[in-house]
């Protein structure tokens, strides 16, 4: 009799702990890839706040910032541009926008911007592009910026959103040659994409501060933000995401699309990154199964490259693209 009564609370306690599980796992797919969910708790105000202290705060840095948003918003106040939208395989709209220049080059470049950001976040690199003679292409990926969607794509769902704005710059010029730019998860998708069956058209991707795969970044934050183990929530997680969202976390690896790369890969990354750790670049140069470069940023955090050495990086990316049949017009 007693025994029946001990398993009865034992069972009555596994359900209770599972419940409490499902609860949590939910919670952190709401906190981590739902904006509308995350941007209603303190958590996102605190994480945003921790993110920003957690760059490398120096002048030189803030200088070449300020020094290039202020060359960006007088280009994008003048630029020739259109604003461009294509919708999902299933039935989201994505927004973008196109700069075009006066150059007969049919170079262009399609930029990926990170988590939880936006087009505009892309802006400075786009002008860069854009006075080399670059056509430019830059989307809100889904769930961010004015495009639609229901969970942040961690680079995986956008992998496949991208190849519609391929085709959308290959149907404004047909001879398009066209690179790969992204940043942080923008970085990643692009190399998620070098695992897939790109047009010919695509020439190269450039990849700054990536990381290897959306399992091992959730565990990372999941410790880094919320102190909090990442075995088993970021699993659980993980599979709240695949019965709501439709995608895996494991599967969402750039690790194992670069095994499968054709096309040149630069990989850029802050050596002082505390958000994606520098060694996840090394991994991914490592793994890369195709011409390759990379390049290594003393003093800069996270996406910082650009700002600690413009002319290092500038210089890297276009001479990295010229090598790879991508000249300069500007």
């Amino acid at each position: 009799m007693r025994k029946k009564k001990w398993l009865k609370r034992l069972a009555a306690a596994l359900v209770v702990l599972l419940i409490l599980f499902v609860l949590a796992s939910n919670i952190v797919v709401d906190l981590a890839l739902v904006p509308e969910k995350m941007e209603q708790t303190q958590a996102f105000e605190d994480i945003t706040e921790d993110s920003y202290e957690a760059l490398v705060q120096t002048d030189d840095i803030e200088q070449n910032r300020m020094s290039s948003l202020e060359k960006t918003n007088r280009w994008a106040e003048t630029a020739d541009s259109e604003a461009l939208s294509v919708t999902t395989a299933d039935g989201y709209l994505l927004k973008g926008m196109a700069f075009y220049q006066e150059s007969e080059s049919h170079n262009w470049v399609l930029l990926l911007h990170g988590y939880t950001g936006w087009k505009e976040e892309m802006y400075p690199i786009a002008y860069e592009y854009a006075r080399r003679g670059y056509q430019v292409l830059v989307p809100d990926m889904r769930c961010s910026g004015d495009s639609q969607g229901d969970f942040i794509g961690m680079g995986w769902t956008d992998r496949k959103d991208n190849l519609l704005w391929l085709q959308t710059i290959l149907e404004k010029d047909a001879d398009a040659q066209i690179v790969i730019h992204g940043q942080s998860m923008g970085g990643a998708c692009a190399l998620m994409m070098t695992g897939e069956e790109l047009p010919n058209c695509v020439k190269a991707v450039v990849s700054d501060s990536a990381y290897t795969d959306a399992y091992s970044i959730f565990k990372k934050q999941l410790r880094d933000w919320f102190h909090l183990p990442g075995f088993p929530l970021v699993d659980g997680a993980g599979l709240m995401l695949q019965m709501r969202g439709g995608y895996s976390l494991k599967k969402a690896s750039a690790l194992e699309a670069v095994k499968k790369s054709t096309r040149p890969v630069l990989i850029i990354h802050g050596q002082e990154d505390v958000f994606v750790p520098v060694e996840m670049a090394y991994e991914l140069y490592d793994a890369a199964d195709c011409e390759k470069e990379i390049l290594i940023v003393e003093g800069a955090g996270h996406a910082q490259a650009p700002d600690k050495a413009p002319g290092v990086y500038y210089n890297t990316v276009f001479s990295f693209l010229e090598t790879h049949g991508m000249g300069v017009f500007g």
